[in-house]
C-alpha cells in the first residue's frame, strides 16, 4: 500500500479514481474525503461506520412504540356540542 495514501484524507477525484483500490483499503481504517474542484464532496467510509451512522429499518408499529411519546394518553373523542353542517349530495 502507498505511504501517501495512508496519511492523506482528501483526494482530488482524478486521484481517488487512480487509486480506488488503495483508498477502499485505507478507508476501512479512517474515512477519505473526495474533493472536486476544491469542494468537499463524497466520503469513502468503511461498511462498519456506514452501518453506524445509518438509521435501523424498523416497521411503523416499532416506530411509534418507540416514540417519546408513546406513553402519552390522547382525548380522541369527539366533541358532540358543535352541530353537524349539512352539505348537498
Amino acid at each position: 500500500m502507498n505511504a501517501k495514501v495512508e496519511r492523506n484524507a482528501h483526494w482530488q477525484l482524478q486521484e481517488a479514481k487512480a487509486m480506488l483500490s488503495a483508498l477502499i483499503k485505507v478507508a476501512a481504517e479512517e474515512p477519505q474525503i473526495i474533493t472536486v474542484h476544491g469542494e468537499e464532496t463524497a466520503v469513502l467510509l468503511s461498511m462498519e461506520e456506514y452501518r453506524k451512522l445509518s438509521p435501523k429499518k424498523q416497521s411503523i408499529v416499532e416506530f411509534f412504540q418507540n416514540s417519546p411519546w408513546a406513553d402519552v394518553e390522547l382525548d380522541l373523542e369527539r366533541d358532540r356540542s358543535y352541530k353537524m353542517r349539512e352539505i348537498d349530495l
